[in-house]
């Protein structure tokens, strides 16, 4: 059998990610170039001229017309964390670079901080990725279905059961049936608006979807261009090669989740376990890429607290 090429691609060596960012300064100077691609902008009023100075060891860049005072940290995804560059950037490579997930426990122990701190660049990561998949419109043919996170098995099963989570999976299909781009969104529940609402938000109003004959998808297909439903019963839609593409990106997403983590909130927090998993399918191709792009996503993230990021919440772009 050959080789998965997704699989077995190359990606960033750790002995480049200590070549690159192995210094506080490469680190600084990596964020500057990503957050000013073009050189200085004044957050506050977009002005190019400035002026530069030290105090206390930290670089300050002021605009020469509002006088306002920035520090390449400000206003990003790292603004007032305490932490080091170099442990930002090792985060972001273990997220990246890794085959599945990466727990917050296996980041505290790999970046030798207590699980507080773990927990919140985890977190913080996440949101960042989350933030950036929220602008994504599926396009064309487009397969989605209803699937669950979390629960115990008491309780009723499958649709309807309150012990569990609902999400929509939806996978973007090219000209020749195969995979390209994947939406994963919490959902409150499988009625009519609700599917309505996230047809709006995640498929462009052209799309082609498809998908089982639950009831409420019809609200689904009627934002959008065209809409195919499948009858699946007595059978389960996995059953069917026409839905072999979302289920198994459903499969997988599960898969990853019950390896990595032992437990989390799912009600609270699977906007962002969910924006990952999205995240990662959707630059799979491009894993060696990934810690340079990140960080251009972080650089572009504003800034959120401990106490933000506790309460489940995600802004969309």
């Amino acid at each position: 059998m050959p080789q998965n090429k997704i699989q077995f691609q190359l990606g960033m060596p750790l002995s480049e990610l200590i070549e690159r960012f192995g210094t506080e300064a490469q680190c600084e100077t990596s964020l500057e170039r990503a957050r000013w691609p073009s050189g200085f902008r004044c957050p506050e009023c977009g002005e190019s001229a400035h002026s530069t100075f030290l105090a206390d060891g930290r670089k300050y860049w002021q605009c020469v017309r509002c006088r306002a005072q920035t520090t390449v940290r400000s206003g990003t995804l790292f603004h007032a964390s305490k932490l080091p560059l170099t442990k930002w950037f090792q985060a972001i490579y273990l997220v990246t670079q890794n085959k599945s997930n990466i727990s917050a426990l296996s980041l505290k122990r790999y970046l030798g901080v207590c699980y507080r701190t773990a927990w919140r660049v985890k977190h913080k990561l996440l949101e960042a990725m989350a933030e950036r998949e929220s602008r994504r419109l599926l396009t064309g043919v487009v397969l989605g279905d209803d699937a669950y996170l979390g629960g115990v098995h008491a309780g009723k099963p499958g649709r309807g059961s309150e012990n569990k989570v609902p999400f929509m999976a939806a996978v973007e299909l090219n000209d020749e049936g195969h995979p390209q781009h994947v939406r994963f969104d919490p959902i409150a529940d499988l009625k009519g608006p609700t599917m309505a609402s996230w047809a709006r938000t995640a498929l462009h109003e052209a799309v082609h979807l498809v998908t089982d004959g639950w009831a409420s998808f019809p609200a689904a297909g009627a934002v959008v261009a065209k809409h195919g439903a499948i009858i699946v019963s007595p059978r389960k839609s996995s059953d069917l090669e026409v839905f072999e593409w979302v289920n198994t990106f459903i499969s997988n997403l599960k898969t990853a989740i019950r390896g990595t983590y032992h437990h989390f909130d799912f009600e609270k927090y699977a906007a962002r376990y969910l924006a990952e998993a999205q995240y990662r399918v959707n630059r799979r191709f491009e894993l060696r890429s990934l810690v340079d792009r990140l960080l251009l996503t972080c650089a572009r993230t504003e800034p959120c607290s401990e106490s933000w990021l506790r309460l489940g919440a995600v802004r969309a772009s």
